[in-house]
């Protein structure tokens, strides 16, 4: 049964296999091997600068085999993260076999694996931002006896010669169809990898910025994945980043997922859903309404949400984004469906209406119940971000909003029905605190609210300390009041950071 389940699962190998990946054992992995004709082994894992690395293994025996998926290999820790001196920098690096994959790019038949960091006496790296992200999740569920799941949303430009045929308004691309939107080839081509290689995508589509300039077509895209448990969201942002990049780059096509471009033009962010699950259900909802639970978590994110940006927002051009009427938050507060707030409620189906039947009337009326599908959204983040972190800071940040004594006073007052960028609303929302606005005064406030992430032994203090080191490094504190209306100064910055994360 389990089998003829997964034969026609989009992930390559659990198709192979007829297994769920969470349930690949290092057997599977020698079948795989065998079937497959793999010749070499690739262990990838992600350092310091947010990019995966990558450790090529030539499979010359069985034994060879055996010996790196149980014993893993040494890494030079140091070289990875700056945190790690180099008189102590030994790390090993063990395949988690869950994450395995065919490599899509490579001639030679290879199997990739992500990994996890070890230290010297084989316990899990503390500092490692995997190992974070599972002792943030662990820490959530002791708390409030539920699971934090997350999802992505992640945006990206597609550069290329720029046609002159059937142009697209300019910042009118939002779900654009071809002709006018040229890169839909491409990215219908990178989900269809990124299935393969274990993303579990929700859907995709071209997004509002659309421009050409210097000859070259800029063309905005976004990929959206389904609701997970959030170690496996990091991974699935992460490799679809590697994937989309390694298409480009076969392809000839230049892409960045840089949070800012160019003046006057949309950015692009990694926007993070998340939801809480109980044995199954969905707690975000209660009553088809937005629960306490849900409250909660929101207040959490509300009160932390200037020092979240230290994890989500890691280079200067992110501080260029988040400005008023850019589709970018601004103020903290949250709302309904309201694209103007830091933390959405989107849509979430809670009307009751039977909607396939009143679009198909030959269907019959169904009760339906979608409570799964209702999640919040932060808007901040984008793809400088270290994604590990972040989710650690976003699922210490709704832990945060169960511990909070005010945590429904806080929901209340932080809420927001309008937009907040409206004049005939300025005074309503004057007192809502602002995120900050370069990566210094990102850093001071999470020196400021460090003790929070740091409970429960989640974020060490030596990661806490080298991400406000380097956030600070940056010596950004009034740079977006010095390159104002200097064009030229904002090219270079873009290009210096054009490939971040």
């Amino acid at each position: 049964m389990e089998n003829n389940l997964f034969k026609h699962s989009a992930n390559r190998l659990e198709a192979h296999l007829g297994k769920e990946a969470c349930k690949f054992t290092k057997d599977d992995i020698k079948q795989v091997v065998s079937d497959l004709n793999i010749r070499m082994v690739n262990f990838m894992y992600p350092a310091g600068d947010g990019r995966l690395k990558t450790l090529n293994f030539m499979l010359h025996t069985p034994e060879y085999l055996e010996t790196i998926l149980t014993s893993g290999e040494r890494v030079d820790g140091s070289s990875l993260f700056s945190f790690i001196a180099a008189g102590s920098s030994d790390l090993y690096v063990m395949p988690r076999f869950s994450t395995a994959f065919v490599d899509p790019f490579s001639e030679i038949p290879t199997l990739c694996m992500l990994c996890s960091f070890f230290d010297r006496d084989g316990n899990p790296l503390a500092s490692s931002p995997e190992h974070t992200l599972h002792k943030a999740m662990a820490a959530f569920n002791k708390v409030t006896g539920m699971e934090f799941h997350a999802m992505g949303e992640l945006e990206y430009y597609v550069i290329r010669e720029d046609e002159g045929v059937f142009p697209a308004d300019d910042q009118h691309g939002y779900h654009e169809s071809s002709p006018f939107s040229k890169g839909n080839d491409f990215r219908m081509r990178a989900m269809q990898l990124i299935a393969e290689c274990g993303g579990k995508i929700k859907y995709g589509h071209s997004e509002v910025g659309n421009f050409v300039e210097n000859g070259r077509c800029y063309e905005q895209n976004e990929i959206e994945f389904l609701p997970v448990a959030a170690n496996e969201c990091a991974e699935q942002l992460l490799l679809a980043k590697w994937i989309i990049r390694s298409l480009g780059y076969e392809e000839g096509l230049d892409v960045t997922f840089a949070p800012k471009i160019t003046v006057g033009k949309a950015g692009s962010g990694m926007h993070i859903h998340m939801r809480i699950m109980k044995d199954g259900k969905n707690m975000m909802l209660d009553g088809g309404k937005l629960s306490v639970d849900a409250r909660r978590a929101i207040a959490g994110m509300m009160d932390l949400a200037e020092s979240i940006t230290a994890f989500g927002n890691k280079n200067p051009t992110s501080y260029f984004r988040l400005v008023p009427h850019q589709e970018a938050p601004t103020n903290v507060c949250w709302g309904m469906s309201n694209r103007s707030v830091l933390v959405r409620v989107p849509l979430g189906w809670t009307s009751g209406e039977d909607m396939c039947h009143k679009a198909n009337n030959i269907e019959p009326l169904t009760a339906r119940d979608y409570s799964i599908k209702q999640t919040v959204e932060m808007r901040s983040p984008d793809a400088s971000a270290d994604i590990y972190q972040l989710l650690a800071g976003l699922c210490v940040a709704c832990r945060h909003g169960f511990e909070m004594e005010n945590a429904e006073a806080e929901a209340e007052r932080t809420f927001a029905d309008g937009d907040i960028h409206d004049p005939k609303n300025a005074e309503r929302y004057a007192t809502l605190a602002q995120l900050p606005d370069s990566c210094a005064a990102s850093a001071d406030c999470l020196e400021r609210q460090r003790k929070v992430y740091e409970e429960y032994d989640v974020f060490s203090p030596a990661m806490i300390d080298g991400i406000i080191k380097q956030l600070r490094s940056f010596n950004d504190r009034t740079l977006r009041q010095e390159i104002e209306g200097k064009e030229m100064m904002m090219e270079k910055l873009v290009r210096q950071y054009f490939h971040c994360g």
